[in-house]
């Protein structure tokens, strides 16, 4: 095909950065749960024990894979599979949308278009550069699997059930890019979708029916439906079964081909899904800068508080549940406390899900804030700098919106958490809990958003991948550093694992100093060097 093998080279040399931050950091996890799995729950008999507890408790199996037995290299595939598929399945997402919709958008397409280049051969450049993405990133996370001296097989399996997973939503987000008009559209479809299957996956382990040795889990129908569920379904290192993979392998190519039919049928710049029609005139409301930006976050920021909302009612809610469960098991209060370090089950309860809370905040304001070099890598903003809105004045707006969405997150989470509480009867200490934890999560979620602000100032072509990398990394070892075994200097580097917490009736403030320190320093440095900083154009 004419043009096929420049515009794939272009591709790889375009991502070589990005693309080796995810694949690397997809092998480093995959080794790291091996090292924390083995630090952690080293006998046999640990591990039955957690198998036991996760399967008496829905919660638990909603955030972790499927139980596949209490073997050593199973146990890590139930810790650590569903987020290796999820990191690959991120990255397939944003190269699939970044080189369809986005060249689109920055009239990259165009250009190609005017050589002899085919029709679809953009489209088709994609296919075979994300589908070598996933493949080297499905080798490495094998190999680095085998070379903790887990079976060679079920190694293979677990990185290939990943890197399958990768391919599948590759598929998803081509098809959502030749759907919606704009890269902003298509992305949010394309992560909503992948939320929405990574749910239906832990509903459908969540219902499952567990086996009578109480380490086996069959799951119910729900997980079929989702890709996140064929990649579980593969079970490494107990059945070893490889048709699963090849089933998110075959669905991904599928939608991906049916993307480059799309993209033959319709006109560059179109979208198959019309774009709702504006008003003729603004109402008094978007009058102002800053709420321009808010009525373009508006959507964004109410997806992200729904996700809060639950967030919050199961933290409260739940609490009883694992009370009970640890009664009779204490491998419930191991997990717990590993994550968050209070003094009372229910206290832990809190501290886990406010940590999850405080990562949907750092996504929203991260979010909010990358729109604003969207906005100049699209041209929209020469437009309105060009009036009387200044640099300084234009950045202040997002910076203010994006504060204003991680308070609207946080603040739904702990009024959901305030009616769990009232409505189950729980222990009046447990508002006092969820203020601190809420208010400790307000301040991490902050730090990305003056840090965000910052890379966009300095390196304003680099601000998406870098800005997503560092809530990715905080992610990492502020949720998982603990469970994973990792050394206490590095865990505390996140954000969201230095929040104040309450412990045995008293508050322990940890990090919280120099969490305010860096989000007055970022945003300070930010809006002082964005007086002289000029336009930066797409790449």
């Amino acid at each position: 095909m004419n043009g096929l093998g420049p515009l794939l080279r272009q591709r790889l040399r375009r991502d070589r950065l990005q693309l080796l931050l995810w694949i690397l950091g997809t092998a480093l996890l995959a080794y790291a749960g091996y090292a924390g799995v083995s630090q952690s729950y080293g006998t046999f008999e640990d591990r039955q024990n957690v198998l036991a507890a996760a399967l008496a408790n829905p919660v638990i199996l909603m955030f972790r894979g499927l139980p596949s037995g209490p073997a050593e290299g199973a146990f890590v595939a139930f810790e650590v599979l569903p987020w290796l598929a999820m990191l690959a399945a991120l990255m397939s997402v944003f190269l699939a949308v970044r080189h369809t919709r986005g060249d689109e958008e920055a009239g990259r397409a165009e250009l190609v278009s005017a050589t002899p280049a085919a029709r679809v051969a953009p489209t088709i450049a994609t296919i075979v550069h994300g589908v070598l993405a996933n493949l080297v990133l499905g080798a490495l996370t094998g190999l680095a699997l085998a070379a903790t001296g887990l079976d060679a097989g079920g190694s293979l399996l677990m990185g290939a059930a990943a890197g399958a997973t990768g391919v599948a939503f590759l598929g998803i987000a081509l098809v959502a890019a030749q759907l919606m008009r704009t890269s902003r559209g298509a992305s949010s479809l394309s992560v909503w979708v992948l939320v929405a299957a990574f749910v239906v996956r832990g509903f459908g382990n969540a219902a499952g029916v567990a086996g009578d040795d109480l380490t086996h889990l069959t799951s119910a129908w729900p997980t079929w439906i989702s890709p996140f569920g064929w990649a579980e379904q593969t079970r490494p290192y107990d059945a070893d079964l490889w048709w699963p993979a090849l089933l998110a392998l075959g669905v991904g190519l599928a939608l991906a081909l049916t993307a480059a039919l799309l993209q033959s049928a319709r006109d560059l710049g179109a979208g198959f899904l019309p774009e709702r029609r504006g008003p003729a005139a603004a109402r008094p409301g978007l009058r102002t800068a800053h709420a321009l930006v808010w009525r373009l976050a508006a959507g964004s920021i109410v997806g992200w508080a729904v996700g809060a909302a639950l967030t919050g009612l199961l933290a409260t809610t739940l609490g009883s549940i694992v009370d009970q469960v640890a009664g009779s098991n204490p491998a419930v209060a191991q997990i717990l406390e590993k994550i968050a370090s209070s003094g009372s089950l229910e206290e832990a309860t809190v501290g886990v899900f406010f940590t999850m809370l405080g990562i949907l905040a750092a996504c929203c304001a991260v979010q909010t804030v990358v729109r604003a070099r969207q906005e100049e890598a699209h041209g929209t903003a020469e437009a309105l700098l060009a009036s009387a809105v200044g640099r300084v004045r234009w950045l202040t707006g997002y910076l203010v919106v994006a504060t204003c969405a991680v308070l609207v997150v946080v603040a739904v989470a702990m009024l959901a958490a305030y009616a769990g509480i009232a409505t189950n009867d729980g222990d009046a200490s447990l508002y006092r809990v969820v203020t601190v934890a809420g208010l400790g999560q307000l301040a991490a979620a902050s730090v990305f958003t003056a840090v965000t602000a910052l890379v966009f100032v300095l390196a304003p072509r680099q601000t998406i991948g870098v800005a997503w990398a560092l809530v990715l990394a905080g992610t990492m070892l502020g949720m998982f550093g603990p469970l994973l075994g990792l050394p206490g200097w590095s865990t505390d580097i996140s954000p969201f694992a230095v929040t104040p917490t309450v412990s045995g009736g008293e508050v322990d403030v940890r990090g919280l100093w120099w969490l305010l320190l860096v989000i007055a320093a970022g945003a300070g440095a930010a809006i002082t060097l964005m007086r002289r900083r000029e336009l930066a154009g797409a790449q």
